[in-house]
């Protein structure tokens, strides 16, 4: 059977960098109150971020009533979903263009003949992959499966859909974009765990291509791993005020227990020590530790992941490809590797791979 390969992989980020920005935000809605002040700083001090990305400019004047230039969040009057979503028909379009562009030479565009598109922080229709084809010059015939709502685990979807259209048509190019705008749904609270995801989420997008040709990464099997039990600490919903994230800190522990009983699935009976290659999705420190700790790995192993959380954040579906993309654009990688993404569910989505230039 024709086996189907991740040839490359490009990313993108919006020019701001509001990291310090946001924290600062957060920080200021503990001004009367000592006790949660200081379980603010010690939260924020974990989240180990240093750069985050966002389709919004923070704000020239710190003491501006407004978190960022356009007045989108202003304290006290923090937009509707109506005005979210339009702020994602405007801002995520050309950055999966700015993506695709740095992907594909123009030569290569006419020759796609699949797009697979992740994305659970906005909708609208016709929709992205409308506006893929139009602003990249791919062909109005391309064939177009959108995977939406799935969270941060979507991306190894993504490309488990991109293997079986290979696999069963052999001369298939398959674009995928995983693009989210997660700086879209910040709320204004006083309650912690509510703020946590606001420490970490941040925007961004990576396309890749996948096609029968033996460059880059073999995509060599997948698994699914769902903890019902859990199903309560990771939700996404639809709420008048935009998309509400509950992001318990019970998630942790919840990514061990679900990895550490179902290991030898993941990796197909093999051992963790003949994995050259991990790309796990850095949904946060404590995530990465709990990995570690499940499969008895040493910190080394997800040093990529890390890196990637540091520059970047967590990019909910696009992360994974970013951490992919740092591996394999090293010098002469090769080995085989596990990819891992965490979602609502509780699931994880893991997937075997082989790099093999």
């Amino acid at each position: 059977m024709t086996e189907a390969y991740l040839n490359r992989i490009a990313t993108a980020v919006p020019p701001f960098d509001v990291h310090d920005e946001f924290v600062a935000f957060y920080r200021g809605q503990f001004a009367d109150d000592k006790h949660n002040a200081r379980l603010f700083e010690q939260m924020a001090g974990r989240v180990a971020i240093e750069h985050r990305y966002s389709c919004f400019n923070r704000s020239p004047d710190p003491s501006a009533a407004s978190l960022d230039s356009s007045y989108f969040y202003i304290q006290g009057d923090f937009p509707g979903t109506a005005k979210r979503m339009r702020a994602f028909e405007e801002h995520a379009p050309p950055l999966a263009a700015a993506a695709v562009d740095k992907l594909l030479d123009p030569s290569e565009r006419e020759g796609i003949t699949h797009l697979v598109v992740a994305c659970c922080t906005g909708f609208f229709a016709p929709g992205l992959d409308f506006e893929i084809i139009e602003r990249c010059g791919l062909r109005p015939s391309v064939e177009r499966t959108l995977i939406g709502f799935m969270g941060c685990h979507a991306a190894i979807n993504a490309l488990k859909v991109a293997r079986h259209i290979v696999r069963s048509e052999p001369e298939a190019k398959v674009l995928v974009v995983a693009i989210e705008l997660s700086t879209l749904h910040f709320q204004e609270t006083h309650s912690l765990e509510e703020i946590l995801p606001f420490l970490l989420f941040a925007d961004g997008c990576a396309a890749g291509l996948v096609t029968a040709e033996s460059v880059g990464a073999e995509l060599v099997d997948f698994h699914s791993v769902v903890v019902p039990e859990a199903r309560e600490l990771i939700q996404w919903h639809i709420r008048d005020a935009g998309f509400d994230m509950v992001l318990s800190p019970q998630v942790p522990g919840a990514v061990r227990r679900a990895i550490r009983p179902h290991a030898s699935e993941i990796l197909r009976n093999r051992s963790a020590e003949s994995i050259d290659l991990w790309a796990v999705h850095p949904g946060g420190p404590a995530v990465l530790e709990a990995v570690e700790r499940a499969f008895g790995l040493p910190p080394a192993a997800l040093e990529t992941s890390r890196d990637v959380l540091r520059d970047y954040g967590n990019m909910s579906s696009a992360t994974v490809l970013f951490v992919l993309a740092a591996l394999l654009a090293k010098a002469d990688v090769r080995g085989d590797g596990c990819a891992m993404s965490f979602g609502p569910g509780m699931t994880a989505e893991t997937m075997l791979f082989r790099a093999v230039a």
